[in-house]
């Protein structure tokens, strides 16, 4: 029977969440363009920073990164993988094999966020579920290797994505991915990310509507 999680997320280097530091680096660097170095004292990288970016010139909020290990179902990691500029690392079914004990023998599913359980919906989908782990093993129990047998894996499929965006895209990321918009698995993962740079990282993420 398949595992089914909730979606999730970490931050791999909370130092990367140190706003002082993140704001003080990225004005030492924005001062460079107008040779103001100077002016740089004890409280002013907030207000330069909001000035910069009020003015829209955000190329120097990519001086500075945040890497993200994301938890959620393979077609969201669809669309995530789409923003650039960006690394990612992410679980491989090529290599997986979700019969092996580390994996506890089943395959592990995402729950959807617009189906509560025990309603027809959800049934619907967790039967389908049950049916792809049972021909994936089976595959697998009859030789065939993980990368041929994972055709048959859902959708839905949990898999681990670490993704590192400098400040910029993510702010470009949030902006799509938490509008109303947006897929409901992926907001249900960029809201609540957003939520955390509000947060940590007021300055530069407090003005991205959580719609």
């Amino acid at each position: 029977m398949p595992n089914v999680i909730r979606p999730g997320f970490s931050f791999e280097n909370p130092e990367e969440l140190n706003e002082m530091g993140v704001l003080r680096r990225l004005e030492k660097a924005g001062r460079t363009c107008y040779k103001s170095e100077g002016n740089i004292g004890v409280d002013s990288a907030s207000d330069f920073i909001r000035r910069i970016m009020a003015l829209g010139h955000e190329s120097i909020l990519e001086h500075e990164k945040v890497t993200v290990r994301i938890v959620c179902d393979r077609g969201v990691t669809h669309e995530i993988v789409r923003h650039r500029i960006a690394s990612y690392s992410q679980e491989s079914t090529r290599y997986c094999n979700y019969s092996g004990a580390r994996f506890g023998g089943v395959i592990t599913v995402i729950q959807p966020c617009f189906w509560e359980e025990n309603t027809k919906m959800y049934d619907l989908w967790f039967a389908a579920m049950e049916h792809a782990e049972s021909i994936y093993l089976q595959l697998l129990k009859d030789g065939a290797s993980p990368q041929e047998a994972r055709s048959v894996l859902p959708n839905a499929l949990k898999t681990e994505i670490v993704v590192t965006y400098n400040l910029r895209e993510w702010r470009h990321f949030l902006r799509l991915r938490c509008s109303k918009k947006a897929h409901p698995q992926m907001r249900e993962i960029a809201c609540a990310i957003l939520s955390v740079f509000k947060e940590k990282l007021s300055v530069i993420f407090g003005d991205i509507p959580e719609e």
